[in-house]
């Protein structure tokens, strides 16, 4: 009786593959896989870590503000620490260059941050942004109510109204000349008082509109004068909640 031929393990195609161990490579698992060959290259990755950190701190941050799990003072201190870290970062032309926009860096890691988004979009804290009357006063930190304001809170915002209208007078419309100014309007306001005032909204509005440009980038003639309209008539309404 004839023997059968040996069955083969799988079924054989004319494209049926056989490794050869002598073209096998080898791959050492305990060895470290390196993103980056270089200094430069390490220092980029690692920028662009942080970066993904600070969206994902910043998202957390504002929901645990939303719920009211931590103090104003506390998520100030916090939120503000985060996007000056932000910016500080992206200073840096190279990381700039490779992170593009946000929402280009959020769709190339597959990133769900609205909250972190809008914050950086707006590039102030909420109890900055849209001061609670309800919490005023609760801290050392917090917004002042009209009655509890001091003399030098008031003298402050004046003064810091008056510094960026006279900044706009002097034709400086850079981003990096007027976003500082008025973001010392805005914090300084707030400890006065946080009513909602005629044009205090266009405080807010013209941040975001500035804080979209470009550090060099400048307003138009047409921008810079309504920007000195709007911030005349919110000088004038924070004057009015004085009285």
């Amino acid at each position: 009786m004839t023997a059968s031929p040996r069955q083969l393990p799988y079924a054989p195609t004319p494209y049926s593959y056989l490794p050869n161990p002598a073209l096998t490579a080898t791959i050492n698992l305990d060895e470290e896989v390196k993103l980056s060959t270089t200094a430069a290259e390490r220092d980029l990755y690692d920028s662009l870590a942080e970066i993904y950190s600070i969206l994902v701190t910043l998202d957390g941050l504002e929901k645990a503000y939303i719920r009211d799990s931590m103090p104003e003072n506390e998520y100030t201190e916090l939120c503000s620490r985060l996007l000056n870290q932000y910016k500080s970062i992206l200073k840096d032309e190279t990381v700039s260059r490779e992170f593009v926009d946000l929402e280009t860096f959020k769709s190339k890691w597959e990133m769900e941050c609205p909250r972190a988004t809008e914050r950086l979009r707006v590039n102030l804290p909420a109890t900055i942004a849209e001061p609670s009357a309800s919490h005023a006063g609760t801290s050392s930190n917090a917004p002042q109510s009209r009655t509890s304001a001091t003399g030098s809170q008031i003298l402050l915002a004046t003064e810091n109204f008056i510094t960026f209208l006279d900044a706009l007078r002097l034709n400086m419309l850079s981003k990096d000349s007027l976003h500082p100014l008025l973001s010392e309007v805005i914090q300084s306001v707030n400890q006065v008082t946080t009513a909602d005032f005629d044009n205090r909204g266009k405080i807010i509005s013209w941040l975001i509109r500035l804080n979209g440009m470009k550090a060099t980038e400048e307003l138009g003639e047409e921008e810079a004068r309504q920007l000195a309209f709007d911030m005349e008539g919110a000088y004038a309404g924070f004057k009015a909640t004085l009285n």
